[in-house]
């Protein structure tokens, strides 16, 4: 079963996820990211610059790279390459959560986002997966 966590009243939710994402590169972990395509053209673009020093190998999941590329963005989640952890920066539950090893929710704290979160947080309850959350300072 899928193991979920949800990150709370995350401040800056695409700073938070570049983050995640040079953690789990570090780790050796093969990750995908879920967004609608504008946010994550802005999260493509914040991979290149929110560490001047260091880089984060990424693509997207139509990408010929996406198969050898550690952290793949996608916009769905049909094709992708890497099952392992997926980081979910949308608003729906993503269709085919179920196939990856595990599944972080970034919930960031405007209204909008926590109203979707906890829709999020109360579709995998209500299906019997063990949730951890991790609330941040914001």
């Amino acid at each position: 079963m899928t193991r979920i966590d949800f990150h709370t009243n995350v401040g800056d939710p695409l700073a938070y996820a570049c983050r995640l994402a040079r953690k789990a590169y570090a780790s050796g972990r093969a990750l995908v990211v879920l967004a609608e395509p504008a946010r994550l053209a802005a999260f493509d673009e914040q991979l290149w610059t929110f560490a001047p020093l260091e880089f984060v190998p990424h693509c997207m999941a139509k990408s010929p790279l996406a198969q050898d590329t550690p952290v793949v963005l996608a916009s769905d989640l049909d094709g992708v390459p890497h099952h392992q952890v997926l980081v979910n920066l949308g608003a729906p539950v993503p269709a085919q959560f179920a196939r990856f090893e595990r599944l972080i929710e970034i919930v960031g704290n405007e209204g909008d986002e926590l109203a979707a979160g906890r829709e999020r947080f109360r579709f995998y309850r209500d299906r019997g997966y063990a949730i951890e959350t991790h609330k941040q300072g914001g």
